[in-house]
């Protein structure tokens, strides 16, 4: 029952992946001047949105980053595949660090606005320069300070495991909630409210956010990984 399934699915997959591929139009002019003069008003007058950059990658060109969030995944499983069957017992560490006390009070400190800085530079990324990858990667580094203060801190790969997944699962959602709702992948559904508005650009910081907690997790589960694999001195 399940190889019908999965035969199922991949067959779907394939049609809807076909038929996009195939209804492109190679060749053909859709834009005569380019494509920057219609990136640059769609942006404002139908999404409301201030960042360019972010309408394109988020909006516009939605499958670029679907992709990149697939081959990080892609590749943080890999990484734990491979280190898995050389991992110490949980809560052992193969790489230690002696941490002065100035460094340890220091990071108790600097981790919660090294937190904050990365929801914040996720949650604006429509209004300003950055975005979910930004966003994580700061969150991630957050947590990287905290492992190399404390030899005893460690990481839940369940919770990280339940982030990544909930991520996924929000902007796979809300990506075919706009292919329902309007033909497109990420297709936005929802109000644009007003230009400058942190409420503003509809779907668009919905994606950044799931982005953000999504390469977030997967960043900090390798990093831990790493710091926990036997060869590792």
């Amino acid at each position: 029952m399940k190889k019908v399934i999965v035969i199922l699915l991949l067959a779907a997959l394939g049609f809807y992946l076909g038929t996009t591929f195939f209804n492109i139009g190679f060749g053909d002019p859709h834009f005569a001047n380019g494509v920057k003069d219609f990136y640059l008003k769609e942006t404002v007058d139908n999404l409301h949105v201030s960042n360019t950059v972010t309408s394109i990658v988020v909006n516009f060109r939605g499958f670029d980053t679907l992709g990149e969030v697939t081959v990080l995944f892609l590749a943080v499983t890999a990484l734990g595949s491979i280190l898995y069957k050389r991992r110490h017992e949980v809560g052992t560490r193969s790489v230690l660090f002696s941490s002065s006390s100035v460094v340890t009070a220091g990071s108790k400190l600097l981790f919660p606005a090294v937190i904050l800085l990365g929801v914040y530079v996720f949650v604006h990324g429509h209004l300003s320069p950055g975005g979910g990858f930004q966003g994580g990667v700061i969150i991630a580094t957050g947590f990287l300070l905290m492992l190399l203060s404390y030899e005893n801190y460690s990481v839940s790969h369940k919770w990280l495991s339940i982030v990544e997944s909930l991520a996924g699962i929000v902007f796979a959602g809300v990506g075919l909630l706009g292919f329902i709702n309007g033909g497109t992948f990420l297709q936005n559904f929802l109000p644009t409210g007003v230009l400058n508005n942190l409420f503003s650009g509809g779907v668009i910081p919905i994606i950044y956010i799931a982005v953000g907690f999504k390469v977030a997790a997967e960043l900090t589960g390798v990093i831990y990984t790493v710091l926990h694999e036997k060869g590792v001195k």
